[in-house]
């Protein structure tokens, strides 16, 4: 009878013994799971800083633009869309009105900076991009004013460097192209590899702009 009981002692320590080991396992496995997750997880985050910081030597693109009536701005935002740029309006501290746009109107601000370029150095807001140096291709966009780009972007382009930037103008017009405005502002900048520029008629399609940024190999 003792025997038997020993027996039985014994056989219940093992199978107690069993279920620990087993369980034990079951921990070490989990435990591992959980570590392969976190090792996994530490891994993604070091890729996606690795693709950041390569992204980041190549250079960002960036679309300034000024714009009168709206439809440059539309024509910029289209541009951005389409090649993943940051955008930057020049804006002004004394904005137009839609009298000081009148072009018929000899007497209009436009017509009388037109007349005088002395009063054509109006004052942006700010000239200045957040990390500047982290762009390496800048598009620069404005209406056609008597022929010649919109003089709010003159400030901006005699302002900045653009020392190792590529620089591609394009402008919006009803009837003027594109004309040498580009190269004038080229002459202003005095830095930078400026490329040829494009014009977009004033309510630039989504199609004619895609179709241009097609064009640059993006």
């Amino acid at each position: 009878m003792i025997m038997k009981m020993k027996k039985r002692m014994i056989a219940l320590l093992c199978g107690a013994m069993a279920v620990g080991m087993l369980s034990g396992c079951g921990s070490r496995s989990a435990a591992s799971n959980q570590e392969a997750e976190t090792q996994s997880a530490a891994e993604m985050a070091e890729a996606q800083e690795t693709e950041t910081e390569e992204e980041r030597a190549e250079g960002r693109t960036l679309v300034v633009y000024y714009s009168a009536g709206g439809h440059t701005r539309e024509a910029a935002n289209m541009i951005a869309a389409a090649v993943g740029a940051d955008l930057f309006e020049l804006e002004l501290t004394e904005p137009y009105t839609d009298e000081d746009l009148d072009w018929a109107d000899s007497e209009s601000r436009v017509s009388r900076e037109h007349e005088n370029e002395e009063e054509r150095n109006v004052e942006l807001v700010s000239t200045t991009v957040e990390d500047w140096e982290s762009y390496d291709t800048v598009l620069i966009g404005y209406p056609i004013w008597w022929g010649i780009a919109a003089w709010p972007v003159n400030s901006f382009v005699e302002e900045n460097d653009f020392t190792g930037k590529t620089v591609i103008p394009f402008c919006t017009s009803a009837s003027s192209d594109i004309g040498d405005s580009g190269q004038l502002l080229e002459e202003m900048a005095g830095t930078g590899n400026w490329l040829e520029g494009q014009r977009f008629r004033s309510s630039a399609s989504e199609e004619d702009v895609v179709a241009w940024v097609d064009s640059l190999g993006w």
